[in-house]
């Protein structure tokens, strides 16, 4: 197993470096398994998750926010190698939504007794992604919390960063294509996930669902896009008005622009349009916990 934790990640920081690194791999190794812990950043990191597999590693861990998870998705995507994430990023959405804790020696502990599970991963423009890739409000609010990444206080930086988002959101024309149809929406926000988020507290109930889910704003005014705002950060959005919702393995996303800014899994791209979405099922080997949600869906399913 290698272990690559972000050296700029607050717990890191906090706790020192060597501190973090000796504590993880206190927590990870055993008889049965050899375990290496990097502290890195910027290119390292990349660098030594991407060689992981012909260095002999069968297992790699990673310490980061949910760019540095994604790529990692990417690099192990359909191949024998395990990953697995441990919550040391900003929002962490692969990481809570399998149940791992908030604290360290928490997360570790429940790390530690994870089992190998094949997952979904999803495609943007034939790039791997785990979790959510998202155009107009949604690309504009992860590009405003990026440049409020050192505002104090999580709350503070959230409102701070939903203004500059709804300042900054447009109307755009969209035609969402499923089955070769296509279904035109005023719109000023798109999101599509792998797999529905459709847990309390921004979870997904299923990570094996094999679907795409696409949630698109309708443009019905500032009012309207300030209250959608407000209830993306409470997760109270999905069933509003004005809320449209398909479901698909494959989906295509056309506007009358030539390029746009998207957001996946937190990290914010120029990409040429249309965009062209897929699901690859079991594509990926995750390390969730055994008392997570998914273990128990993926269980009831079987029985049924």
């Amino acid at each position: 197993m290698r272990v690559v934790l972000n050296a700029k990640a607050g717990t890191v920081r906090d706790l020192g470096p060597e501190r973090v690194r000796r504590t993880v791999d206190a927590a990870l190794t055993r008889q049965d398994r050899d375990v290496e812990v990097v502290v890195a950043q910027g290119h390292d990191m990349t660098r030594l998750i991407s060689s992981a597999p012909r260095e002999g590693y069968d297992t790699v861990v990673v310490g980061a926010g949910d760019g540095t998870v994604s790529y990692a998705a990417s690099v192990f995507a359909n191949t024998d190698v395990t990953l697995g994430v441990l919550p040391l990023g900003t929002m962490n959405l692969l990481a809570y939504d399998i149940g791992l804790p908030r604290d360290l020696p928490g997360a570790l502990a429940a790390l530690n007794a994870a089992r190998p599970m094949k997952v979904d991963v999803g495609m943007v423009n034939g790039r791997p992604f785990h979790g959510v890739s998202g155009l107009g409000f949604f690309s504009q609010m992860a590009l405003a919390r990026e440049q409020l990444r050192e505002q104090r206080g999580r709350v503070i930086g959230w409102v701070l960063a939903l203004g500059k988002a709804l300042l900054r959101s447009g109307r755009i024309s969209l035609e969402v294509e499923v089955a070769g149809v296509r279904e035109p929406i005023e719109a000023y926000a798109a999101l599509v996930t792998v797999n529905a988020f459709d847990a309390p507290g921004w979870h997904r109930s299923r990570l094996d669902g094999g679907l795409l889910e696409v949630l698109v704003a309708e443009d019905r005014g500032t009012l309207a896009r300030l209250k959608t705002g407000a209830e993306v950060l409470v997760d109270a959005w999905r069933d509003k008005p004005g809320i449209r919702a398909f479901t698909a393995r494959r989906v295509t996303i056309h506007a009358r622009r030539r390029r746009a800014w998207v957001a996946t899994d937190g990290e914010v791209t120029r990409e040429g349009l249309p965009l062209r979405y897929a699901v690859a099922p079991g594509a990926l080997n995750l390390l969730v916990p055994p008392d997570a949600l998914q273990w128990r869906n993926r269980r009831a399913d079987d029985v049924t």
